[in-house]
């Protein structure tokens, strides 16, 4: 018997995630999870609430006590206590704080029990850093996206102009560099590519190419487990 299907994409900050995630879900009828996002909910809330970094354990009790959810069907929609602050947690100050935050285990272990029970039994698109490894280790199929570090910074320089952002291009590069070493270093969760993870170079292929790629890993992944399920 065929498993719902789960698919976690993990990888760097501008690789393409939440794009291609997005894209893969909807063709294929499943929920889409940012788990990204959630992280930088927390660092919102953060800031709205004048808590720094340095105090943990008040970081902890706010998101213990912080209800953190999608739409429904639409997970590109994140709210934060009933609040839409999809477009909130996309400014600059949000996305330099939401690394740091992700590094701490307590917030991970809260996280984490709250993305697996978005999960549920499957039939899913999950994306972030540690899917594949921590969060549905069992996925079915698991990508690891990847591109430049000039091309990621590039990508997200057009992203935040066309909002409506000042940005300035090296700062981007410079912060998208900080953060893959705070990622692929920590000590909780890091930044890996899970065993059993297909690796996709984004650099030189197109949205469309990308999640043809994907989609074609996937019918094959469950097309071998259907047949000897």
């Amino acid at each position: 018997m065929c498993r719902k299907i789960s698919i976690a994409i993990d990888g760097p900050a501008g690789a393409g995630k939440t794009t291609i995630a997005r894209r893969v879900s909807h063709i294929l009828g499943l929920k889409y999870i940012d788990t990204g996002a959630m992280y930088r909910a927390v660092a919102w809330k953060m800031l709205k609430a004048g808590i720094p970094l340095s105090d943990e354990d008040s970081i902890i009790d706010m998101v213990r006590n912080t209800e953190i959810d999608f739409a429904e069907g639409d997970g590109s929609k994140i709210f934060v206590d009933g609040k839409d602050i999809s477009r909130e947690i996309r400014t600059p100050e949000v996305t330099r704080l939401s690394s740091p935050v992700s590094a701490i285990p307590g917030v991970r272990r809260l996280l984490v029990a709250r993305q697996r029970e978005l999960a549920g039994c499957g039939g899913v698109v999950m994306e972030g850093r540690d899917i594949g490894s921590v969060v549905l280790p069992d996925a079915q199929i698991k990508i690891f996206l990847t591109a430049s570090a000039n091309e990621r910074a590039m990508r997200r320089y057009k992203e935040m102009k066309a909002a409506g952002m000042d940005v300035n291009l090296d700062s981007l590069r410079h912060d998208i560099e900080e953060r893959d070493h705070r990622d692929s270093t920590r000590a909780d969760s890091p930044l890996v590519k899970a065993s059993g993870a297909v690796e996709v170079n984004t650099d030189n292929l197109s949205i469309e190419e990308v999640v043809e790629q994907i989609l074609n890993i996937s019918s094959e992944r469950m097309s071998a487990e259907c047949s000897t399920g």
